[in-house]
Parts: C-alpha cells; structure tokens; sequence
C-alpha cells in the first residue's frame, strides 16, 4: 500500500504551490475570472457490480469544473468530477469526487449486507509528459459507501486522426485500502453462513490493472461525443475474494457512449 501513501503526497505538494501562488490574491481574487463547466453522461454495459460475470446497462454524470486557462489538451471520461485548482496547460490538480451507488443484496449478492449509496472525494494531480501523453492520478476517500482510500492512476496517448476526431488510449491501474476491500469483498461470518459463500477478510492492496480506449468526436466547439471501452483485470485482494472466486469473474469488460457540453463563465 506504499503507492496509496505516497500520492497524497504528490497531491498536497501540488496543492500547496497553488496556494502559495495565489496567498496574495485573496479567497475572492481567486474566485473571479473566466470559468467552464462540463456536463455530460455516459452510457455503458458494464458488469452488474464489482468482480460479476453477468453484465448490465447503466449511466453515470460527467461534471468538471475549474478556472478557464490554455486549451486542455486531453480529457478521459475516467476522469471524475473535478475542480481544478492550478491549470497551467501542462499541469492540473485540484480535487475530485465520485458518486457511488448502493448495491443491493440479490442473485449472486444473496446473504450479504447491502453496500449503501455514498461517494469518494479527494484529490488529483496530472501532467504532459509529452505533447501527445497524459498521465493522471486521484486519490479519494470515501464517505457512507465504505470507509477506505482508493488510489487510480491511469495514462492515455492520444491522436488526432482529423481536427475533430481523435483517438485514445492507454493502461490503468487502480489501489485500494481494506475499508474498500471488506465493503465491496469482503465475507464475514454471518454473511457466509446465509450466501453460502467462503469467509473471507481482505486487506489492503493492488486492486486492478488494465487497458481503456476511446474515439473522440467533437461535434461543436463546446460539444464532444465518444466511444469508449475498457478491459480490468481484478487483482490482489478482490480476486482473492469468494465473491470473485465462487460467484463472479476477474475479467471485467465495459462498453459504452458518453456525450459532454462545455458551459464558459465569469464570476
């Protein structure tokens, strides 16, 4: 778990600078100037939940915020809602969040407790390596849904096959703590006895590795549309899972559309 202990401090470092940059302006000085908001959806069929082997269509927002500044050069629709706090074109961080839906206790989930609705909030920090290369990282905690830290970091190429058609793409990887792990993995004793599942208590550690692609079209200035896929390969701590082992699969595949709409303001 040394990587999930170490991006938080890549993240206060990049926080940190902003902050001292801007210590002059003033809370409000920060806040006036030109701003976008993005808002947008993506559908997918994606695996009813975590390490299933049966698939299910679904939907999830897109929502970015931050201080307009250079033309952001790539965007991903792994990306989480996000408020940029420095954007100099070559390097955002700022903070992030996600919302988590709950997960009931039916099917393949019968004689588990439910996981309740919640999110993940935290921070993220990425950069251009190259003009054509983006790496990013966020780290979040969460907050209802379960008690943990997850770490992802994820690293895209990118070509514009014409000025408005480009194609992506890159490995992800994905960490987290055993507060993830017991409320998505996890099987107690009750819960074992009334599934049928193996006991089971995770600890911390690499959760998945994989691949994710997209083609990316912009219809207006302020409007994209995208076709996305992904492949994650579960390890660690929830491949080791009885969930996973008795009742699901590692191999996780995801497919789907996602459209966004960019909004400028001045405040």
């Amino acid at each position: 778990m040394r990587i999930v202990r170490t991006i938080p401090l890549l993240l206060a470092s990049g926080l940190l600078t902003v902050s001292a940059a801007d210590a002059g302006e003033g809370t409000f000085g920060w806040l006036s100037g030109d701003w976008y908001l993005t808002l947008g959806a993506s559908g997918m069929v994606a695996p009813k939940f975590e390490g299933s082997n049966s698939l299910l269509l679904s939907a999830t927002p897109i929502i970015s915020l931050g201080k307009v500044g250079p033309a952001a050069r790539f965007t991903s629709r792994n990306d989480n809602i996000s408020l940029a706090l420095i954007d100099d074109g070559g390097v955002r961080a700022g903070l992030t969040g996600k919302f988590l839906f709950s997960r009931s206790s039916k099917d393949e989930l019968k004689g588990l407790d439910p996981v309740r609705w919640g999110g993940e909030v935290g921070g993220f920090f990425e950069f251009y390596p190259t003009d054509w290369l983006r790496a990013r990282a966020e780290l979040r905690h969460g907050i209802r849904a379960h008690d943990g830290f997850v770490a992802d970091i994820a690293a895209d190429a990118f070509y514009d096959i014409t000025p408005t058609v480009r194609i992506s793409g890159g490995p992800r990887v994905s960490f987290a703590s055993s507060g993830y792990f017991d409320s998505y993995y996890g099987v107690n004793a009750k819960e074992a006895a009334a599934s049928g599942l193996s006991e089971y208590h995770p600890g911390g550690g690499l959760k998945s590795t994989g691949l994710g692609g997209a083609i990316t079209w912009k219809v207006t200035e302020p409007m994209t549309a995208s076709l996305f896929g992904e492949y994650a390969r579960l390890m660690g701590p929830a491949a080791d899972s009885s969930l996973v082992k008795e009742r699901g699969q590692r191999d996780q595949f995801t497919v789907g559309v996602s459209t966004t709409y960019r909004f400028n303001f001045s405040m």
